[in-house]
């Protein structure tokens, strides 16, 4: 360790970067996908690990804009991490995630994310898993049946190239009305939420957008992906992304992407725990859930300022006393005032006796409404001093929807 550096890393050495994913991952990337696979850390916080002129570890801090209950934050959204093999277990990953946290304070983030891919890494650096997605197939050999009335208003196919312009605005409802969303860019459109060619398979179909316009409207993004006869494999429809603002234009997109010819199955890998369709679809053994599963990571960089802008259900007051191991600054004993409303809490540190005792990665599971502190109270990992506290606490930070990331960076 003693010839180890922390460093930024300078766009020189993205091919670096990308080699080093290769041998982290398990991948190649070729030639004419390094373009496409750079423009993302070229716009991050770029940290890396050297060894003389060697990148034996990285990690990229990407700045986000994260909805969160009553508004957005600042948050910085973390990806790319990857050490050598041959430096695992020797501080690398410690050393870096420690000049994150510099990085986070200096742009006023008080909230960093991630998606893990190793999840008992991440908890040891105070990530606490904060939404979860469902996995689901939709049997599309005949009609979908449902519950719901679909609304009747033609819908339109765009080019996938104008989603930033037409989407943008139905996007934007969604951010302001479930916790978990980011704020898009266009550029982040094109080559994150639509890029031309599928990231899981080169045999899928560019992406195709079909909108419902109007107030409420919605859309659907998805590919296609032919079938084998000989292999037995049906041809697919890929669901990337579907946002409605009501129940009736829920089941429109549905029945739509169910009712698309030359296909037998829809397959959607990332939707909310409060997916509708499920309870919509009038033969229930039509739609199956897959997989439930943790998604994004949270992490609470600054816990006062974290707590004090987050929007609140109850008007409450609650003594928490927070473990945080890696930031001694969160370390300690606070006093949270919770008041319906965007910035109408408050939060400061107290010598008193604590109703709630928890880890600072308890507090990112709860912090979005996806979780409950009661269920951490019963499973022993959060403990209760005040009986009543942690449904209190779940009372102030009850949202409408469930918290959840559609964008995986």
């Amino acid at each position: 360790m003693t010839d180890l550096r922390i460093r930024p890393v300078p766009e020189s050495d993205l091919d670096k970067v990308l080699d080093l994913a290769d041998t982290v991952f398990h991948q190649r990337t070729d030639a004419d996908a390094r373009e496409r696979l750079t423009w993302l850390p070229r716009r991050a916080d770029r940290v890396g690990a050297y060894e003389g002129d060697e990148l034996v570890g990285f990690l990229a801090a990407v700045p986000l804009r994260l909805s969160v209950p009553g508004g957005e934050l600042d948050c910085a959204g973390v990806t790319l991490v990857g050490v050598l093999p041959t430096h695992r277990r020797r501080g690398v990953l410690t050393a870096m995630i420690d000049r994150l946290w510099e990085t986070a304070a200096e742009r006023g983030q008080p909230l960093a994310a991630l998606y893990a891919a190793e999840a008992a890494i991440y908890g040891r650096f105070g990530f606490g898993v904060a939404t979860r997605a469902l996995s689901v197939e939709v049997d599309s050999s005949r009609p979908l049946g449902l519950r719901v009335e679909p609304d009747p208003r033609p819908l339109r196919m765009v080019p996938y190239e104008r989603a930033a312009e037409v989407l943008g605005p139905l996007y934007e409802r969604a951010v302001a009305r479930r916790p978990g969303q980011l704020r898009r860019a266009p550029e982040w459109w094109s080559h994150m939420t639509v890029p031309r060619l599928s990231q899981d398979d080169e045999e899928r179909t560019v992406p195709r957008v079909v909108v419902l316009d109007g107030d409420p409207g919605g859309y659907a993004i998805y590919r296609t992906r032919h079938g084998d006869e000989d292999a037995g494999t049906p041809a697919v429809v890929h669901l990337e992304e579907l946002e409605a603002d009501d129940a009736r234009v829920h089941a429109a997109l549905w029945r739509y992407l169910v009712s698309i010819d030359l296909t037998e199955q829809v397959k959607g890998w990332s939707l909310p725990v409060d997916e509708p369709l499920p309870l919509m679809a009038a033969d229930p053994d039509q739609v199956t859930v897959i997989r439930d599963r943790g998604m994004l990571w949270l992490r609470l960089v600054d816990v006062p300022a974290a707590l004090a802008a987050r929007g609140w259900a109850t008007t409450d007051e609650l003594v928490l006393r927070v473990h945080d191991d890696r930031l001694p600054a969160n370390q300690g004993t606070w006093r949270l005032r919770t008041r319906p409303g965007r910035a109408q809490a408050a939060c400061e540190r107290v010598d008193a006796a604590p109703d709630l005792t928890l880890d600072v990665r308890d507090l990112g599971s709860v912090y979005l409404g996806g979780f409950q502190a009661t269920q951490l109270v019963r499973t022993g990992i959060v403990t209760e001093h005040t009986p009543g506290a942690a449904a209190r606490l779940d009372a102030a930070l009850a949202v409408p929807l469930a918290p959840f990331c559609a964008d995986d960076f």
